[in-house]
């Protein structure tokens, strides 16, 4: 069965962007460029919300079209294109470059999509993942913390009016030159 694997970057502080969603401080270089082309194009699918796909494909279709994108830019434009993409939203009317359109998280439906063949599923965005932890539907972190503490923003993992405790396994861990850290975690069943 494929997984659901929550793929996110943050600030030291907790923060997946900062003020008018602010992401400029994101530290993507060319070595952490190329982990992520090498991860997320052995995936099977990308699962977002509207904001992160919205803000995808507002460059990705026509990335590699650009004269100043590096060839690592345009490999991932390709890769971003053909990956098959499920966007959470109840309000956009129209997705394309290979994207279905869902309204709501139905656990079932999911638990579907899992045991679907393919290679494990990437989730992105804040809201759209805190509905899959509430119906623990996530079955691993990755969570890219980037050097830099913003003072607020959106948080990775929003407050939640009850109090609850997901245990998390540490599977892997790895730094990067420009001071990135991947942090892997398994939820622990």
């Amino acid at each position: 069965m494929r997984k659901i694997v929550l793929m996110m970057s943050t600030s030291l502080d907790g923060y997946i962007e900062g003020p008018d969603r602010d992401i400029s401080w994101h530290r993507v270089d060319e070595e952490l460029h190329r982990h992520f082309n090498t991860f997320i194009g052995g995936l099977g699918g990308l699962l977002s919300g509207r904001t992160t796909y919205e803000l995808m494909a507002g460059y990705w279709p026509t990335a590699d079209a650009d004269p100043d994108a590096s060839p690592t830019e345009a490999e991932f434009a390709g890769i971003w294109r053909e990956l098959p993409k499920i966007v959470y939203s109840r309000t956009l009317e129209r997705a394309d470059w290979n994207t279905t359109i869902v309204r709501d998280v139905v656990p079932e439906e999911v638990v579907a999509l899992k045991e679907q063949a393919g290679g494990d599923l990437a989730l992105g965005g804040a809201d759209v993942a805190a509905a899959f932890l509430r119906h623990d539907l996530v079955d691993e972190l990755r969570v890219y913390v980037h050097p830099v503490l913003i003072g607020r923003g959106k948080p990775l993992f929003p407050h939640t009016d009850t109090a609850t405790e997901t245990a998390l396994r540490l599977t892997g861990s790895q730094a990067f030159g420009n001071g990135v850290v991947l942090l892997r975690y398994e939820r622990s069943r």
